[in-house]
């Protein structure tokens, strides 16, 4: 799409699920970032400066094999060079940020993951400020065994009132008026 003139490319993900077990499912989610990767790799054959945001749930973590690994996605700006991947949502995580929580413990899911050419400092055209966790206090569970956690849409069969079982995420773009 264009963003005021700017080309933006954003691919939307939901990889496979964990169901059955994350070491039992796991293939399938490599498989998807490898799909995943191979379509930014196109978008690199034609603009090797393209701008790409690759997002979604993705049921891994930004530390499993299928982030790290197969995307390639660095936790850290300086570490990305051309054709590269940056992702914000690494850091938040190592802070125990979270999209969603299972077993009482919280893991980072739902991300952002950015080209190169959205990190540069020349802010004439659009560029990346900050990324984060929306979880307003009403998103999440007001009572009960899951309070705090995402209030889920649908629980125990039926409609609870709620959104969804993760939080969303998001990145700030921006650029120089001119």
């Amino acid at each position: 799409g264009k963003l005021d003139g700017d080309d933006i490319h954003f691919i939307v993900n939901h990889w496979p699920s964990r169901s059955g077990g994350e070491a039992r499912s796991r293939f399938k989610r490599e498989k998807a970032a490898a799909l995943n990767k191979e379509i930014i790799d196109s978008l690199h054959v034609i603009n090797p400066y393209a701008k790409i945001i690759t997002m979604g749930d993705l049921n891994d973590g930004p530390y499993n094999t299928s982030v790290k690994e197969v995307l390639g996605a660095k936790a850290e700006m300086e570490d990305v060079e051309l054709k590269g991947l940056y992702n914000p949502m690494e850091n938040m995580q190592k802070k125990g940020i979270g999209t969603i929580a299972y077993r009482d413990s919280w893991d980072l899911f739902d991300q952002m993951i950015l080209s190169k050419p959205l990190i540069e400092k020349d802010y004439s055209s659009y560029r990346f400020y900050k990324a984060g966790v929306y979880n307003p206090q009403f998103l999440s569970n007001p009572r009960g065994r899951y309070k705090g956690y995402p209030y889920r849409s649908f629980s125990d069969g039926g409609f609870s009132g709620g959104y969804s079982d993760h939080f969303p995420v998001y990145v700030h773009l921006i650029k120089e008026i001119q």
